[in-house]
């Protein structure tokens, strides 16, 4: 009898927590971006350092990077949208790989480039 008791307990336990579980609606933590990638950023046109890599992460679609002024998201498309202090930047990812372009100043002389990411 005790047996019965803690099976159909565990039974209504399992089967509230599996509706609760489904009932949790997809949220930004479902990003197929997710994870740590390096960028490669080039400068076509101005005085801005002719190339430079950074490693950013994408956490729940925000971007970040360790000890730099980077706000922005990647959509769960991959569309990319980054502000890096006074440099903007927007682009696409897909798959582990991605690409797109760049634009800000260096000492008020105004620069633009291309940016190249993979996934790490």
């Amino acid at each position: 009898m005790r047996f019965d008791r803690i099976s159909k307990l565990f039974c209504s336990s399992l089967i509230v927590s599996a509706f609760a579980f489904s009932a949790v609606p997809a949220s930004a933590a479902d990003n197929p971006y997710d994870g740590l990638w390096t960028v490669t950023i080039v400068t076509n046109s101005g005085n801005c350092e002719p190339t430079a890599r950074y490693p950013l992460t994408v956490s729940e679609g925000r971007v970040t990077a360790p000890g730099a002024d980077v706000t922005g998201k990647v959509g769960p498309q991959g569309l990319v949208r980054v502000s890096i202090g006074p440099a903007f930047a927007n682009g696409q990812l897909s798959g582990n790989t991605g690409s797109g372009k760049w634009n800000g100043a260096s000492g008020g002389v105004p620069c633009s480039g291309r940016w190249e990411a993979s996934r790490q």
